[in-house]
């Protein structure tokens, strides 16, 4: 007994009535402010979810505009009469001030912080996607986000850091990625294998780059180049180096260009085509692509447009003149040829680089993505031939006055410079997206291949793959692998993620314990840095809209609630992790721990 009472107040107190009057009351209060402080909590949370100013100009009680955060919380205060009448009378611990606001910022960081932690150390593997950019402040940052499968067997890309650095050096990157490591996995060096950046040089360089430095320590951590960046690289090569395709996009750019000079030509636009022209950009090949489909649709429209602008005698000269070139533009046959072309060619870019951008790709399903791009663009080599016949037969056919003026390209030079773009984009879609030595492994689960495999089993990319992860059992790995191949079931999964999700969910993980080993490798292993991208358009919204003197905990904060407000909402006991850790920060006079 006295044992069980060690510590404890005594028996006689415990039984004193007036001691157990003390704590209900002292745990009534509790529950009032816990509840009041859940309230501005979910106020901080909506700001933070929407990037909405928490400070206003001027939040004394006589302001017409207390600012955002203030509105809301006497808003919710209406619905609310207990925190209503807090509000009212409250003189110890009101909860609206500006430190108490950062003080749950940094409390919402850490819990969310906590429990990425948590989940990426019960995960089995571990990649990283890092990017570095200047912000508006002319600060360096850099972002790392973290891809793992969580143990519902969901495939995550957590936001975990804006960290600020010291110069833009390989040596100042890797340490802080070194350093935030240590803190998220200390003691498993094996369990991060990948590490994917945008492809600047000073990333990916082999003898000096970040990723050399970062695999020193991390031996398994293989480095993945952005494909979506692949993509644009591969357009680039494509339509940059032959002069008469480089001259089309330049004059494709006149367009918009032209009608955005002035609301007085968007006006004749409007009412002619009833479409506006897209701007196009190397950067982002879908706004080229815009451009092509709207000039190859609206074409007709299009020469009706400058044709009225050319003969309204509205017009101011300069106008008159580019209208006219524009309309003999659109009526050349070069122009429309490699208007045809494209017109062809982008779809199957859009849908490539859509897919590129998913967060729950896998190697598997990228490789066999990119096998049908290269395919498509084949098909489209092979039938140029018959798109020149058929194009050069229109116009005649149509009395074009195209074929009034002698033409500045034969027939067959057209067919050579498109058959050149088709096979720059092949050469290079080959090159960038053959998969390295330890990405090999992803022709071991691609569906197609089954059949082949039964017959001949792939023994040189099972070498392969069990030398880049020495920690898969090969014998085992080669047993599971041939029995996948016999069975005509499996030959339906298109990817990594669909065969994980089939041995999770019919409980035979154990039985294929190598096999799902694999699988987890293949979709930890991110194929697009595009998560990154988006972590930077928020935070430059944060920076616009809210406050560019903020400190970094501060922005850390809340970038974490606008870009992972999903793991917010699916936190069922967020707020009360959020008041236990604000209740332990410093003594409060406010109650807010219980007896």
């Amino acid at each position: 007994m006295k044992l069980s009472f060690f510590g404890r107040l005594s028996i006689a107190e415990q039984l004193d009535e007036g001691y157990r009057i003390g704590i209900r009351k002292h745990n009534e209060e509790v529950t009032k402010n816990r509840h009041i402080l859940s309230r501005i909590i979910d106020c901080v949370k909506f700001c933070g979810a929407f990037e909405l100013a928490l400070r206003g100009h001027d939040e004394t009680e006589a302001s017409a505009n207390p600012g955002i955060f203030r509105g809301l919380v006497n808003f919710v205060a209406s619905l609310d009469g207990v925190l209503r009448e807090h509000l009212e009378n409250a003189t110890v611990f009101k909860g609206t001030s500006k430190t108490v606001q950062n003080e749950l910022l940094d409390c919402m960081y850490d819990v969310l912080r906590e429990h990425i932690i948590k989940e990426v150390q019960s995960s089995d593997f571990l990649s990283i996607q890092a990017d570095e950019t200047m912000d508006i402040a002319t600060k360096n940052q850099l972002v790392l986000v973290l891809r793992y499968i969580d143990d519902k067997n969901n495939v995550q890309e957590r936001f975990f850091e804006f960290i600020a650095l010291r110069s833009a050096s390989s040596e100042s990157i890797a340490t802080a990625l070194k350093d935030r490591l240590a803190v998220i996995i200390p003691l498993d060096q094996h369990k991060l294998i990948c590490q994917a950046y945008d492809g600047a040089s000073v990333m990916r360089g082999a003898t000096a780059g970040v990723q050399k430095k970062m695999q020193d320590v991390y031996p398994n951590a293989h480095y993945i180049h952005c494909y979506a960046h692949q993509l644009n690289l591969i357009m680039q090569q494509a339509t940059s180096h032959i002069s008469n395709v480089r001259i089309f996009f330049s004059n494709l750019s006149g367009f918009a260009s032209f009608f955005s000079k002035s609301p007085k030509r968007t006006a004749v636009l409007d009412k002619v085509v009833a479409h506006r022209l897209p701007t196009s950009s190397n950067v982002r090949w879908n706004f080229h692509s815009r451009a092509v489909n709207t000039v190859f649709e609206h074409r007709e429209d299009l020469i009706q447009c400058f044709e009225s602008i050319r003969d309204s005698g509205d017009f101011d000269p300069n106008a008159v003149r580019e209208a006219e070139g524009f309309a003999m533009l659109l009526e050349n046959q070069q122009f429309q040829f490699f208007l045809q072309l494209f017109h062809n060619i982008m779809p199957h870019v859009d849908l490539l680089y859509a897919k590129l951008q998913k967060k729950n790709i896998d190697s598997v399903h990228i490789n066999q993505c990119t096998q049908q791009f290269q395919q498509n663009i084949q098909k489209i080599r092979d039938s140029l031939h018959s798109m020149v016949e058929q194009s050069i037969g229109s116009e005649e056919s149509s009395g074009s006055r195209t074929t009034k003026r002698r033409r500045a390209l034969s027939p067959q030079d057209h067919v050579q410079i498109a058959a050149e773009v088709c096979d720059t984009i092949l050469g290079h879609a080959k090159e960038r997206f053959s998969f390295t030595d330890h990405l090999v492994s992803a022709t071991l689960l691609q569906g197609d291949r089954y059949a082949q495999y039964s017959t001949a089993f792939p023994e040189d990319a099972l070498r392969s793959t069990l030398k880049a992860y020495p920690m898969l059992n090969g014998s085992k790995l080669k047993t599971e692998l041939s029995l996948i191949y016999s069975k005509d079931e499996f030959k339906a999964c298109c990817g990594a993620v669909d065969l994980f999700q089939l041995f999770m969910e019919n409980n035979v993980a154990e039985v294929f314990s190598e096999t799902v080993t694999l699988l987890k490798i293949l979709i930890t292993t991110p194929m697009t840095t595009a998560e990154a991208e988006r972590c930077f358009s928020t935070l430059k919204r944060i920076k616009n809209f809210l406050r560019n003197t903020m400190t970094q905990d501060r922005l850390n904060a809340l970038a974490m609630l606008s870009m992972e407000k999903r793991l917010v909402t699916e936190m069922t006991d967020f707020n009360q992790k959020v008041i236990e850790k604000f209740a332990g920060l410093k003594e409060r006079r406010a109650k807010f721990m219980f007896k």
